[in-house]
C-alpha cells in the first residue's frame, strides 16, 4: 500500500499520529458492524448485509494495512491525513446508500471527520473535507437505496423533511467546523506560548548557571592574574632593548591587564546608570569596545550614521560592554585583514553593525547560532583558509561566548540579526538593533530624557 506522506514536518506544523487515525476507525468499524448486527439480524430489517459488511471488512484491511506498513508513532502529512478523512467520508456515504440516504438517522455522523479535520488541519484542508462531505450529503438526499423498516410496511419520508436534513447538517457542519477549528486553534497557541516560554526559561537558566561560573572565577582567577602581571612587569624591566621577546613580553603583560579588567568588570554589575561619570555617547562607546582587539593584525574601521549632533547616550553598562565586545573578538579572530564597525540611529531606533572579511557564517548552522555549546570557531585564528570553518570546534571554542554576548545584550532590549554578505563580497555581518528610548540616557539641555521629551509634547 502507497500512502503520500511527508517525511518532513508540515509547514502549518501540523500533523496526526497514525495510532489515532487507526483507533478511531477501529472504534468507527466496531460501531457500524454492531449497527449492522442488530438491525440486520435483531430486529430483521431487510438490509443488504454482505455489502455493508463487505465495505465495514474494507476499513477493517484499511487499518490492518496501514499498522503493517508504518509504525504506530507514524506522523501523516496535511495531505495523507485529509485522504484518509476522505476515504472515511466516503465509506460511511457508501452505508448509508445502501440504508436509505439523508433518510437514515446515523447521516449525521458524516460530520465526524470534518471535526477531526478541523482540530488537526489548517482551514483549506478542512475546507476541502467540509465541501466533499456537502456533496455526498446531497448525493444521498436523492440518490439512496430504501431505508430498512418492517417486512411489509412502507414508511414515507416527505421531500421537505429531507431537504431540512440536509439544511441542518450543512448548518451543523459549518458551526461544529468552525468552533471546533477555533478552540483548537487557541490550545495551539497556548501550546506554542508554553514551549517558547520553556525555551526562555531553559536559556535563563543555562545563563544563570554561568552567573554562578563567573563570580566563581572572578575569585579564583585574581590572584594568578596578579602574579602573571607582576612577573610580566618585571621580565619587561629586565629585557635588554632590541631583544626579539619585548614585544611578546608587553603583549602578555597587556593580556594579563586586560583579563584583569574583564574580572572588574563582572564585579561591576551595580553601577548607577543616571550618573554623568557613567555614560557616554555612542562612538565613545564603539571605541571603547574595540580597543582592546586593536593589538593584531586586523584593522577595525569605526563609521557613524546619524545625525552627529543628536548621538544616542548610553549607560556604562556591563551587559552591552560585554556583548558587543564579544562580537568584535569574534569578528577579529575570523576576519582576514579587516573589521567594519558602524553604528547609525534616529529617533526611533539604535543599530550597531559588525562585519568581517572572514568565511562568514556556515549556512547550516546559521539559525542555531546563539544557543548554548553551538559554534563555528575552531581556534583563534590557527590558520588562514578560504574553506569554511568547521561548524562545531574540536580544538577550542565552546559557542558559550557567543550566546552569554546574545543573552546579554537581548536582557538590554536588543535584537540580533545575522547573516553573510552578498557576493561576490564574503565574511560574517552581525547587526544588534534597540528601541532607542531603551538604551538613550542623554537628554536635552534642560536635562530631561528622551522619554520625558516624548511626555511633555
Amino acid at each position: 500500500m502507497s500512502l503520500a506522506l511527508d517525511r518532513s514536518p508540515s509547514h502549518h506544523g501540523r500533523s496526526v499520529r497514525l495510532d489515532t487515525l487507526v483507533r478511531v476507525r477501529w472504534l468507527a468499524i466496531a460501531g457500524q458492524t454492531a449497527t449492522i448486527g442488530v438491525v440486520g439480524f435483531i430486529m430483521n430489517f431487510p438490509l443488504p448485509t454482505g455489502w455493508c459488511l463487505a465495505l465495514v471488512a474494507l476499513s477493517a484491511w484499511v487499518n490492518l494495512a496501514l499498522r503493517l506498513r508504518f509504525p504506530s508513532s507514524q506522523r501523516f502529512s496535511e495531505r495523507a491525513t485529509m485522504v484518509l478523512l476522505g476515504y472515511d467520508v466516503l465509506q460511511l456515504a457508501g452505508l448509508l446508500f445502501l440504508t436509505g440516504g439523508l433518510q437514515n438517522p446515523f447521516s449525521f455522523l458524516l460530520i465526524a471527520p470534518v471535526m477531526i479535520s478541523a482540530t488537526a488541519l489548517p482551514p483549506p484542508r478542512t475546507l476541502m473535507l467540509g465541501a466533499l462531505v456537502v456533496v455526498v450529503a446531497t448525493v444521498l438526499g436523492w440518490l439512496h437505496m430504501p431505508l430498512p423498516w418492517y417486512e411489509g410496511e412502507q414508511i414515507g419520508i416527505p421531500i421537505a423533511y429531507t431537504l431540512g436534513i440536509w439544511v441542518a447538517l450543512v448548518s451543523t457542519l459549518s458551526f461544529m467546523g468552525i468552533f471546533a477549528f477555533r478552540v483548537a486553534e487557541e490550545n495551539r497557541q497556548l501550546a506554542d506560548a508554553l514551549a517558547t516560554a520553556e525555551l526562555v526559561l531553559a536559556r535563563e537558566q543555562h545563563l544563570n548557571a554561568l552567573d554562578g561560573l563567573a563570580a566563581a572565577a572572578a575569585h579564583q582567577l585574581g590572584t594568578p592574574l596578579a602574579t602573571i602581571a607582576l612577573v610580566a612587569k618585571e621580565l619587561e624591566s629586565e629585557i635588554q632593548p632590541g631583544d626579539g621577546r619585548a614585544e611578546d613580553i608587553r603583549l602578555l603583560r597587556t593580556q594579563a591587564d586586560r583579563c584583569r579588567d574583564i574580572l572588574r568588570q563582572l564585579a561591576s554589575m551595580g553601577v548607577d546608570p543616571e550618573s554623568p561619570l557613567e555614560r557616554m555617547e555612542l562612538p565613545q562607546l564603539l571605541e571603547e569596545v574595540s580597543a582592546p582587539h586593536r593589538d593584531f593584525d586586523v584593522e577595525i574601521v569605526l563609521a557613524s550614521a546619524g545625525d552627529p549632533g543628536l548621538e544616542p547616550v548610553f549607560a556604562r553598562n556591563p551587559a552591552i560592554l560585554y556583548g558587543l565586545g564579544n562580537i568584535i573578538e569574534n569578528a577579529v579572530d575570523f576576519a582576514s585583514e579587516r573589521v567594519e564597525v558602524t553604528a547609525a540611529w534616529n529617533d526611533e531606533t539604535v543599530s550597531i553593525t559588525v562585519a568581517d572579511d572572514g568565511p562568514g557564517f556556515a549556512v547550516e548552522i546559521i539559525e542555531r547560532l546563539g544557543e548554548p555549546y553551538v559554534t563555528t570557531r575552531p581556534g583563534a585564528r590557527e590558520e588562514e583558509t578560504d574553506e569554511p570553518r568547521p561548524e562545531v570546534a574540536e580544538r577550542g571554542g565552546l559557542g558559550l561566548g557567543f550566546f552569554i554576548a546574545k543573552t546579554l545584550l537581548e536582557r538590554t532590549g536588543a535584537g540580533l540579526s545575522l547573516a553573510n554578505r552578498k557576493l561576490p563580497d564574503r565574511g560574517a555581518v552581525v547587526t544588534i538593533v534597540w528601541p532607542r528610548a531603551a538604551v538613550d540616557h542623554g537628554g536635552d539641555r534642560s536635562g530631561r530624557k528622551p522619554a520625558e521629551l516624548g511626555r511633555a509634547r
